[in-house]
């Protein structure tokens, strides 16, 4: 794959962090009214004590009926509430979640010829990437980062998995599975919370030919990190995201109201997102959350994103069982494939793309 179908030469944000220099260039200066207010230049640290729910996972498939139910209210308090939680006792090993992490740390302290081998292109964003959107003299985002599919397995292809560090591929793959698993785990309990029979949203995903893909994100320090972000505000496109964060470093940051609130990562938990298309088949009951990324000058930070989608060729509209007179539909078909163009042909634009999705009146 080429660089050259970019609409501009690309840049590698790690690289503009290792040269030295004090200040960032115009293009990753954001308009003063999407800088992030930093956490420790806060006047009122109110909300730092304040964080999205941490919900144990490990009554959620045994007998206590009691305890089942108890884990179901708190994850619809939160769908309904945040559209984020933390997850932790979910089956998912704490090695294999270190390991997954580190492997992709190595992969962008290696070599940039090394990286350079799997530079993306945007007819499919796989490979080794730094720029969203192709809008040509978009500002820009203080990261870089590498997008691979998992699913179908038509589209799952190693050859475009890095093969540094050596474990690298054996890792996703493995990491990759489980978080398939657990995601099939939330799916049932969403589709239960909103009174459907369990298998009614993953049904609506393809079934078992659902969509899988993984964003690893790459913050490098970054010099001014009051002028920019490591990722614009948006809400993810796709069904559902489990995000491994960097449990030393925090940098998420989610739409709360007016506010914007700092997440502190719990140790080895998953944080859980509500994605549009989830928002579209519950007719909005649950809603997907505006989120971004700060960034800041004494760490880096590797994040990784598993976005957990549905088959992309299936119209996704509300579930019948959720519209009534009452509750009309509010969006019309579309299928994932047609709206993460209309997505990738736009770059981040906060929530106005599912919103301008909705059906007129």
């Amino acid at each position: 794959m080429s660089c050259q179908d970019w609409p501009e030469p690309i840049v590698r944000v790690q690289s503009l962090s290792e040269s030295g220099s004090t200040d960032i260039p115009d293009r990753y200066v954001k308009p003063p009214a999407e800088r992030p207010v930093l956490p420790n230049s806060r006047i009122n640290g109110d909300d730092e004590k304040i964080n999205i729910p941490i919900i144990n996972l490990a009554g959620l498939d045994g007998g206590d009926e009691n305890a089942r139910r108890e884990i179901l209210g708190q994850i619809s308090a939160a769908c309904r509430e945040w559209g984020f939680f933390q997850v932790v006792n979910h089956g998912v090993r704490h090695e294999l979640m270190d390991d997954a992490r580190e492997n992709w740390r190595q992969f962008f302290h290696s070599p940039m010829e090394v990286k350079q081998a799997y530079g993306n292109s945007p007819k499919t964003y796989e490979g080794y990437g730094s720029r969203l959107g192709v809008e040509k003299g978009a500002i820009l985002d203080w990261s870089d980062y590498y997008f691979l599919h998992y699913r179908p397995c038509s589209l799952k292809d190693f050859n475009k998995w890095p093969a540094t560090p050596a474990s690298c591929r054996e890792v996703i793959d493995e990491y990759c599975k489980e978080l398939v698993r657990l995601s099939g785990r939330l799916m049932k309990v969403l589709s239960i919370n909103l009174g459907i029979s369990e298998d009614r949203l993953q049904n609506a995903f393809g079934g078992d030919n659902i969509g899988a893909c993984l964003r690893v994100n790459f913050y490098p320090k970054c010099p001014q990190p009051d002028l920019t972000l490591g990722l614009s505000s948006h809400s993810d496109p796709g069904g559902l995201t489990l995000l491994l964060p960097d449990h030393q470093v925090t940098g998420l940051q989610v739409r709360k109201g007016d506010n914007w609130i700092t997440v502190k990562p719990a140790k080895h938990a998953f944080i859980v997102n509500i994605g549009d298309q989830i928002q579209v088949l519950s007719n909005a009951n649950y809603k997907s959350v505006e989120h971004r990324v700060a960034v800041n000058s004494a760490n880096e930070r590797v994040s990784l994103a598993f976005f957990y989608n549905p088959k992309s060729d299936i119209p996704i509209e509300p579930v019948k069982e959720l519209v009534t007179e009452e509750s009309p539909s509010l969006y019309p078909p579309m299928t994932f494939d047609e709206y993460r163009l209309f997505i990738r042909t736009r770059g981040p634009k906060g929530k106005s793309q599912v919103e301008s999705m909705k059906s007129p009146r």
